[in-house]
């Protein structure tokens, strides 16, 4: 064995990796795998919407000019002629001295030019008598008020929410393009590993960062190309060079088996089979960490230690699934402006990843917690966030101004009040 000859730095890292990491192409999706998506082309509406004059109150259609002085003490008599329902309209015309019962969304009758609501009307052997004068146009949603016929609704490179996946359903478009899912191979590694509900032997350990993993990929818009329970590869070239060249995805994450042991097969696989263009980068923790290619895919290397591994994904292999989706770039995580309490210690060239804790539910000042032990998973937990020291500074000192990237606001507010 011989440790790392040098690191390469974050800042020449992620250039290269938003080179290779570009939008997949685009798929014909359906209404119901929308959400989250990104759209692959402008949504541009078909149709008026609505489509038709409707009723925005149950009441009564008339003729608004024929409303003119009633009130309480003076109500004035229409004779009801018909009804109006959704999607079942009034056949007909609204006429001098007569009203159409109507019902809300249901389509406005022609020559009606307003709606007396129900509590200004009442009915009795078909005889309606209002008792309040109704304006021109009143209580009527007009064709076409919400969205116009060739209206540009939705633009490319949106990240479709449920709202707008709605939108899409009421022009009446079964699919739209959307940036096809980048597929995820996860090759978790490691003889030491026992699958969580089995038997602990003898110098072995729980496997964890599977679920970890596969939470962060559909978070950041990938689908794994096999479900769960990922079953751990052994530390067997054969074993994982088939994982590796095996076709069908657009990313490949292997867990463990990354740095320079007599074990870890993984990165001279890689430089075999394709291209180890990173191998050894000077961020903490983390440093073992690699990524090349395999033919299109790209691999990466994340250290077995789960806070290593977490710190891999969120820098690099994160950025690169959202990449290929469409998504931006930045990281998903909730930022704020705090203080330091504590110093933060750090070496100029080297990214440090240190995660940190509130001091107080005043969220005013946060302190480091556990910047070291990249084994400490159970750090994380007890984390809110993260403050990334960038490679130009040794850290931060004690009352620093800081931004913090949150694991969950939610949560955080949750525990300590809005």
């Amino acid at each position: 064995m011989k440790g790392f000859a040098q690191r390469a730095l974050v800042s020449d890292v992620l250039p290269w990796l938003r080179k290779q990491a570009v939008a997949l192409e685009q798929e014909s999706t359906p209404l119901h795998k929308l959400q989250g998506r990104v759209l692959a082309s402008d949504v541009t509406a078909p149709i008026d919407v609505p489509s038709f004059d409707r009723s925005a109150m149950d009441g009564y259609a008339l003729l608004a000019d024929e409303t003119e002085g009633a009130s309480l003490y003076n109500p004035l008599t229409f004779i009801l002629s018909g009804e109006s329902l959704p999607g079942s309209a009034f056949d007909g015309q609204v006429t001098t001295g007569t009203a159409i019962r109507i019902m809300t969304g249901a389509p406005v009758p022609g020559g009606a030019t307003c709606v007396v609501p129900a509590e200004h009307a009442t009915e009795s052997e078909g005889i309606i008598s209002v008792s309040q004068a109704v304006p021109h146009g009143k209580h009527i949603g007009r064709r076409g008020e919400d969205i116009a016929a060739g209206q540009r609704l939705l633009t490319t490179g949106r990240s479709l929410r449920p709202q707008d996946v709605g939108l899409i359903a009421s022009l009446g478009l079964a699919e739209v393009p959307a940036v096809r899912k980048p597929v995820v191979r996860l090759v978790v590694t490691g003889n030491e590993l026992a699958q969580p509900g089995g038997t602990l032997l003898s110098g072995q350990i729980y496997e964890s960062n599977s679920v970890m993993i596969a939470s962060l990929v559909a978070r950041d818009g990938g689908v794994l190309d096999s479900p769960p329970p990922y079953l751990p590869v052994p530390d067997s070239r054969d074993a994982i060079a088939s994982e590796l060249i095996r076709p069908g995805a657009d990313l490949i994450l292997v867990s463990g088996g990354s740095s320079v042991g007599t074990e870890d097969h993984a990165p001279s696989l890689v430089a075999e089979l394709g291209t180890l263009d990173f191998h050894g980068i000077a961020v903490r923790p983390a440093s073992p960490s690699g990524i090349g290619r395999i033919n299109d895919t790209l691999v990466f290397l994340l250290p077995g230690n789960p806070v290593s591994c977490l710190c891999a994904y969120d820098l690099f292999a994160g950025e690169a699934i959202r990449r290929l989706g469409g998504h931006a770039s930045a990281m998903p995580y909730p930022r704020q402006a705090t203080q330091l309490a504590e110093r933060i210690t750090s070496s100029i060239g080297r990214v440090d990843y240190c995660r940190v804790q509130w001091t107080d539910a005043s969220q005013q000042r946060v302190t480091p917690l556990a910047i070291s032990g990249a084994s400490i998973l159970s750090s994380t937990t007890r984390a809110d966030g993260f403050v990334i020291v960038p490679a130009d500074l040794e850290g931060y000192p004690a009352g620093a101004d800081i931004e913090v990237l949150l694991y969950d606001v939610s949560a955080h507010q949750q525990d300590n009040g809005p």
